[in-house]
């Protein structure tokens, strides 16, 4: 994989090791555009990496260092998710700017990167998520055109196994997803981020038996 060097000034060090991938779009209307802004001192924000619409790989942030690109976030009990993750934005204009699927070329290359990241620091599947996975009450990325299910027969996502609707209740099912790793303090925000990245067909909120069924399977997967 072939990946040039485009140096942003805005990280820091390291309080955790990797455990993390963090998946973004960038949510501007060009590559140039998001690429300009990550490296500008004056904006506050970055990425270890960014994918562009052709494949083009750039590397912005040394994975030993801290990029910012979580901001206010939590998984799994873990409050400095930049401490802990590596984070790969994809160019994407994203909703605000007229959201659209990603390109074959593009998913070729975040899958290899994604790929190649997990494998040299022993990423477990279910720690390869969404930033709005991660800060579900300010977050829609990569949102619901992304290609998980890709990511997921690869084995480099989680994926739920086979199971039966274990009939929880709300209270019961929000009680698994913050056991599963979610932040369940915004409770509806928190199971539309669930839905958009696993049942990314309809995220309306609703805590339905499709729903309670992805989630056991995923704990299951997980052995939780």
């Amino acid at each position: 994989m072939t990946i040039i060097e485009r140096p942003s000034p805005n990280f820091g060090d390291r309080l955790l090791p990797i455990g993390i991938i963090v998946l973004h779009y960038t949510g501007m209307r060009s590559a140039a555009e998001a690429i300009d802004w990550l490296a500008n001192p004056a904006s506050g924000v970055s990425a270890h990496y960014v994918v562009a619409e052709d494949g083009t790989v750039l590397r912005m942030v040394d994975e030993a260092k801290r990029a910012w690109h979580a901001g206010r976030s939590w998984w799994r009990g873990i409050t400095d998710v930049n401490s802990a993750s590596i984070g790969i934005e994809i160019v994407n204009p994203g909703h605000e700017f007229g959201y659209v699927p990603f390109p074959a070329a593009q998913m070729d290359a975040v899958h290899a990167l994604v790929a190649d990241i997990a494998a040299r620091h022993a990423i477990a599947p279910a720690n390869v998520i969404g930033h709005s996975d991660i800060a579900p009450t300010r977050k829609e990325d990569p949102g619901e055109l992304f290609d998980w299910p890709r990511l997921a027969r690869a084995g480099l996502v989680a994926a739920p196994r086979p199971c039966m609707d274990p009939n929880w209740t709300d209270p019961g099912f929000l009680a698994a997803l913050g056991r599963y790793g979610y932040d369940i303090t915004a409770p509806q925000e928190a199971v539309i981020a669930f839905q958009r990245h696993h049942r990314p067909a309809r995220f309306d909120g609703v805590i339905d038996p499709e729903t309670r069924t992805i989630l056991k399977g995923l704990l299951l997967a997980e052995g939780l």
